[in-house]
């Protein structure tokens, strides 16, 4: 029964109209990125191209059984990145039902995300949680690929139990930096966030305190390179960046540091990275 269901899942996904798509004459809506860049400078899909993708990675997760999955996307090209940072947001897209256009309910995946102030409906330096759906996740990514972490069946039953509850919102922190500390509860980002929701479920517990000393305890940071300028000027440039969280080094959350901490203690299904096919 458990594998006919999962089989109607992918059913229903095949035959579920992407959520808002365009007409080739539509405009992706510009989506908040909370990672290394704002909102996207210029569209790196057309239209049509985006819808596309977005359709291939909620099918590439229904037939992978996904009722959970994190994906990462990147606000910048690659080349104005960190080598160690490939993506610069990330998002829990959940399987379930999805209210469309023509008021029908369908089946399909939403995206669960911390997004960054614009700097007019929010000051750029606050943050705030936000649904919407895959193709305005896919509309801001810069590059043609997405990473996917896919939790363990029983982390994603625990994860769709908490973001179902107020745990999910309380593990919130307005203050928002693009780099922030993993250990500490002064800022937060759009990574740090997930990690901070997949750490509650792992732990059943909503004591925020707990669950950054048991991430000290077993979570190995990002460690982002930074000179003296940076350091000094960043937050004066770009309010987005607050360094005061930061004792020592530049310690922060990824993809791949989070792809770890999933592997190393358990919760992990499988991590990969979905190309854009043409």
């Amino acid at each position: 029964m458990r594998h006919l269901a999962f089989v109607s899942l992918a059913a229903c996904l095949m035959a579920t109209p992407v959520m808002a798509a365009p007409q080739a004459t539509d405009v992706p809506k510009p989506v908040a990125d909370s990672g290394q860049s704002g909102r996207a400078p210029k569209a790196h899909y057309t239209p049509v191209e985006a819808a596309s993708f977005a359709k291939q990675i909620e099918r590439d997760l229904a037939s992978r059984q996904a009722r959970v999955a994190l994906v990462f996307r990147a606000g910048k090209p690659r080349d104005q990145l960190p080598d160690n940072v490939p993506y610069t947001h990330g998002a829990f897209w959940v399987y379930g039902d999805i209210k469309g256009p023509d008021g029908k309910i369908y089946k399909g995946y939403s995206s669960y995300n911390l997004y960054q102030g614009d700097g007019v409906s929010a000051p750029l330096d606050q943050s705030y949680l936000a649904q919407d759906f895959p193709l305005d996740f896919i509309s801001a990514n810069q590059v043609d690929d997405v990473g996917v972490i896919i939790p363990s069946p029983e982390m994603q039953r625990r994860l769709l139990a908490l973001i179902a509850s107020p745990t999910y919102e309380r593990l919130h922190v307005p203050s928002y930096s693009l780099v922030s500390n993993p250990f500490s509860s002064e800022h937060q980002n759009c990574t740090e966030f997930l990690l901070d929701v997949i750490a509650s479920a792992a732990w059943e517990t909503s004591d925020y305190t707990q669950i950054k000393a048991d991430l000290g305890a077993h979570f190995k940071p990002t460690v982002i390179r930074a000179n003296i300028f940076a350091r000094t000027f960043g937050p004066m440039i770009n309010p987005r960046l607050r360094l005061d969280d930061q004792p020592g080094r530049i310690e922060t959350v990824t993809y791949e540091s989070i792809r770890v901490f999933m592997s190393d203690n358990h919760l992990l299904q499988t991590a990969y990275v979905i190309p854009r096919q043409n």
